[in-house]
């Protein structure tokens, strides 16, 4: 077979005679930005979990102030719906805000110069318990915590569990994901799941 020589070398030159790379057309038509993707919620739970003991929350003694640090839940923030706690009751009547998630910084603090994210002002020794309980991004809602302040530690910010408790009321059964991956998942086939209710503690 007689190969055309002048007609193969015309063919290769046309593409960089308009600057592009041979394979530019196939990239154009294959490449798709990536976009990130929040860590599975079990890393979230795991970190729960691991944080227990020591404490989803921290009491601080500070000059007149009682400082009840939430920081510890807030870096699940990209992953829960919800932290509900109460002060000296386990009725869970009030909601810390959560920050705006950004899923490529799925585990920041958020940026806050009123410390509004972080915790929360107390007279002195006001707070002798909080409950505790953290609904994630599905529904379903964790055990509840009932923390106390530790003894002899000065202004050292520190908690011990006092109490573990189940919910009074079953939550929602989980459901599809309101986070950022929602799109990417699917309910398992033959299951039917309800969607959770709004939050009644609107986030930023």
């Amino acid at each position: 077979m007689r190969v055309n020589i002048r007609m193969i070398a015309r063919l290769l030159i046309l593409p960089l005679s308009l600057g592009l790379p041979l394979s530019a057309q196939a990239q154009d038509s294959d490449e798709e930005e990536y976009k990130p993707e929040l860590p599975d919620v079990a890393i979230y739970k795991a970190m729960l979990d691991a944080n227990k003991q020591t404490g989803w929350v921290q009491f601080r003694e500070y000059g007149d102030k009682q400082l009840i640090y939430f920081s510890g839940l807030q870096v699940m923030h990209c992953r829960l719906s919800e932290i509900r706690y109460s002060v000296n009751s386990d009725s869970l009547d009030k909601r810390f805000p959560l920050g705006a998630c950004d899923p490529q910084l799925p585990f920041n603090l958020p940026s806050d110069n009123t410390n509004e994210y972080v915790y929360i002002s107390l007279a002195a020794q006001e707070a002798q318990t909080i409950a505790v309980q953290v609904v994630w991004d599905d529904g379903a809602g964790s055990e509840i915590i009932v923390y106390k302040p530790c003894d002899n530690v000065g202004d050292a910010s520190c908690a011990r569990i006092k109490t573990i408790k189940k919910p009074k009321k079953q939550l929602l059964e989980p459901g599809i994901s309101d986070s950022p991956i929602r799109s990417t998942q699917t309910a398992p086939r033959g299951k039917t799941f309800n969607e959770p209710t709004p939050s009644t503690a609107a986030r930023p």
